[in-house]
């Protein structure tokens, strides 16, 4: 059974700029991967874990074009990969200054998902496609296409595996050069499955996941799978904003610090935030 989100809204939310009150969700409505509609799937208040929300610290500009599939910080460079298809592209963006280093394009028939960074390779996912792109870090360029079974939605990586989500419960560790399988294991809260994991970010030995159509982020021990923290992201975006937008989707942990960059799909802002008690 999946677990019901009690769809909560965080009101006041501080931003740089102000006081954000609080407003419903008006998805947008687009024909592609799980996207287009806010739904009930998510955590919520289940059992006794630690509930936090996201503290937010800064906002930076976004392009609202760039349907978010996943997002990395590292060598002082952003790095986020969109989709659907004959948009999905891969680009590098300086972190302090914003300005764009480089871009690519994927071929037309791929949807992109989500990406991350291991040594001088980016690992980039594809939807429905069943393959991974391995590219040059610097130069993000197609190295190599590998296979695999099922649907790509979310990666990160550990230091020494990748960690991959398909939308079931079910994360699946890979090895970082050859992408082969190496391990799984099935996500809990309160002994019930989570499912609609999707974005992906490992930090501090712990495995961070946007819960899709939900503004939830789960922290996943990854050798047990079971959830040890529900962030509530709700209440970022302010009235003025949510119009055109779609599910929050992007997480980056800032290297050094305890903080952590969010955004969703075609939203205007990125916002840098800390998780502290709800």
């Amino acid at each position: 059974m999946r677990l019901l989100l009690a769809r909560r809204v965080l009101c006041g939310v501080v931003l740089a700029f102000g006081v954000v009150a609080c407003a419903p969700v008006v998805p947008a409505q687009h024909n592609g991967q799980h996207d287009g509609e806010q739904t009930d799937q998510g955590v919520g208040h289940a059992g006794s874990l630690p509930h936090l929300r996201a503290e937010v610290i800064r906002v930076l500009p976004h392009d609202r074009s760039s349907f978010t599939q996943g997002l990395e910080i590292a060598g002082g460079t952003l790095y986020e990969g969109t989709g659907m298809k004959g948009e999905s592209l891969l680009r590098a963006t300086d972190l302090a200054t914003g300005e764009l280093r480089r871009e690519v394009e994927l071929p037309d028939d791929l949807f992109g998902e989500g990406i991350t960074v291991t040594g001088d390779r980016i690992w980039q996912l594809t939807w429905q496609e069943g393959v991974a792109l391995e590219r040059d870090r610097e130069s993000l360029a197609e190295l190599r296409r590998v296979e695999y079974p099922g649907e790509g939605w979310g990666l990160c990586s550990d230091g020494a595996r990748l960690v991959m989500s398909d939308g079931s419960d079910r994360l699946t560790f890979r090895d970082p050069v050859t992408f082969e399988p190496t391990g799984s294991v099935d996500v809990r809260a309160a002994g019930a499955p989570v499912e609609e994991l999707n974005e992906l970010e490992c930090v501090g030995g712990q495995v961070w996941a946007n819960i899709w159509g939900s503004e939830e982020i789960v922290r996943i021990d990854p050798a047990t799978g079971q959830v040890t923290a529900v962030v509530d992201a709700s209440g970022l975006l302010s009235p003025e904003q949510r119009p055109g937008t779609d599910v929050l989707n992007g997480i980056a942990a800032v290297p050094g610090t305890d903080e952590f960059l969010l955004t969703g799909k075609y939203w205007p802002a990125l916002f840098r935030v800390r998780f502290v008690p709800a």
